[in-house]
């Protein structure tokens, strides 16, 4: 089994529950009442259910008709997880990242061990509003226990419920879990709730993602589906705002396990209805942090800037020039590790931008000729564990300058290219600020430069890169020259089968 010694999952219970998986529970398990809840003060209602190693295209091929159903009436965005050395793909960086709204950098889960864990810099969401929103009744229901003892998930909640998987098998659990939860939502009055199934974990690495793991996920459905017709059955509902939203942690391997670096271990989503989320919406900017993000915009909480939130709302999309290229994009050319069929790339810039290749050498791969513009599941795709998979501030179509990949097919010259935006207005300003996401890494001789142009006179550099920038936010500030009416910059990118450099973001204030 994958993650070996690090108390994900045991073979006892995963054997158990591949074999009981098939058959859908017709009535509720045993179990000790439902706890009592304070009584809810907020109109604004959220229900996050976390299904554990939900693969998102197993879906489709499954009886899930409650998630199709909200992906019907909701917005619908997939993403890509990191990977190693960032985190591994693997529940604690997975359930740490869609608690907290930030990235394996700032909470510090890199693997099962939770060592490093930064919770109390970047709480859970629902220890964050036992902070900031301490009247709101919450509920928290895990049956995997790290997500309690190690503080992930149930700390700020008013009560919890914390069952262990592991010893028991998660078949009876989750259902006792989906009942107790059913119950509270029918009966009761809370405001905010975190249930967490795990069945579809257990069984993927028993099983595969096979028919077994299809009915795991059909049980897991039905269970929503009562959590969905528990919330539409209440007394108050007409006058509620509820927003439902369900995500994954991480995916799988076709014969199950993940933990790794292949593109099925690193598939999530975050699937969403509610008061001002979208019907039939596909971003293609939605990232696993966006959930903690979401649940607070649902209830009118404005994140304070210090809590460092890499997470943005669901229905809030990018203004990154770069993702006006959705349409233009296009499938391979001269790669052959990605598929037939995904559309990723193209070297048409948006427009007011564009790419100066005069210096640029010849052949190479057509794709990386130059800056190119792609998304995450296009270019990590070219080479698995050069570290690509950081990109994780990066969303929907991004700028890349890879002369590694270009190196792949014959070739002559150097990798000379230049990303050119368009002209801002800086009149009557003082300076001007430059922020952008990047992730940059370093070899040998080759440059990344950042240069301002004001008036269309000569580049100056404003920086350069001479080491890794592993998918950081930039924000860079230059004087505006007296007399100066437009700025425009310029990255340029030169090497010879070296790394890469992307760029995502963009965004110029003048003042």
């Amino acid at each position: 089994m994958p993650n070996t010694g690090m108390s994900r999952r045991t073979v006892l219970a995963a054997a158990a529950a591949g074999a009981a998986a098939a058959a859908v529970a017709t009535a509720p398990a045993a179990h000790a009442a439902a706890p009592t809840l304070p009584n809810g003060t907020s109109k604004d209602k959220v229900l996050v259910v976390g299904m554990d190693g939900l693969r998102h295209d197993r879906i489709d091929a499954a009886n899930a008709p409650h998630m199709k159903s909200m992906m019907r009436d909701g917005t619908y965005g997939l993403s890509l997880l990191y990977a190693n050395p960032m985190a591994a793909t693997s529940s604690g960086p997975g359930w740490s990242t869609i608690s907290t709204g930030v990235w394996p950098d700032k909470h510090g889960v890199k693997d099962n061990t939770f060592t490093g864990k930064n919770y109390g810099t970047y709480p859970g969401f629902l220890a964050r509003l036992a902070q900031v929103r301490p009247e709101l009744s919450t509920y928290a229901a895990v049956d995997w226990k790290p997500l309690d003892t190690q503080g992930t998930v149930t700390p700020g909640a008013d009560a919890k419920l914390v069952l262990d998987g592991d010893r028991d098998g998660y078949v009876a659990h989750d259902e006792t879990i989906a009942a107790e939860t059913e119950s509270i939502l029918r009966n009761q009055n809370p405001d905010v709730l975190f249930v967490y199934l795990g069945n579809t974990d257990v069984v993927a690495h028993a099983n595969g993602t096979g028919q077994k793991y299809l009915d795991a996920i059909a049980v897991q459905d039905a269970q929503l589906g009562r959590m969905l017709a528990a919330i539409k059955a209440r007394p108050s509902y007409a006058t509620e705002r509820w927003t439902v939203i369900v995500t994954t942690d991480h995916g799988h391997v076709d014969a199950g396990g993940h933990g790794g670096s292949s593109i099925e271990e690193r598939r999530t989503f975050v699937l969403a209805t509610g008061p001002g989320i979208a019907a039939g919406a596909r971003p293609l900017d939605t990232r696993l942090v966006d959930v903690a993000a979401t649940v607070f915009h649902q209830l009118g909480i404005v994140p304070d800037p210090s809590w460092g939130l890499d997470g943005k709302p669901i229905q809030q999309r990018s203004t990154d020039p770069f993702d006006t290229l959705q349409a233009s994009l296009t499938q391979r050319v001269d790669e052959t590790g990605i598929p037939a069929g995904v559309l990723g790339f193209t070297h048409t810039p948006p427009s007011g931008w564009s790419v100066i290749n005069n210096a640029m050498g010849t052949g190479g791969m057509t794709e990386w000729r130059g800056w190119s513009f792609a998304t995450d599941e296009f270019w990590s795709r070219t080479q698995r564990d050069q570290q690509r998979e950081l990109n994780v501030r990066a969303r929907g179509v991004f700028a890349v300058a890879d002369s590694d990949e270009w190196a792949d097919k014959t070739f002559s010259g150097t990798y000379d290219s230049t990303l050119v935006s368009p002209a801002y207005s800086v009149s009557g300003r003082t300076k001007v600020t430059l922020d952008f996401t990047t992730l940059y890494r370093q070899e040998g001789s080759q440059r990344a430069e950042v240069l301002a142009s004001f008036n269309g006179g000569a580049p100056t550099l404003v920086k350069s890169y001479t080491s890794d920038v592993i998918s950081k936010p930039q924000s860079l500030t230059v004087a505006v020259p007296s007399g100066a009416s437009s700025v425009s910059f310029r990255f340029r990118y030169t090497g010879s089968n070296n790394w890469y450099w992307t760029i995502d973001g963009v965004k110029v204030t003048a003042s």
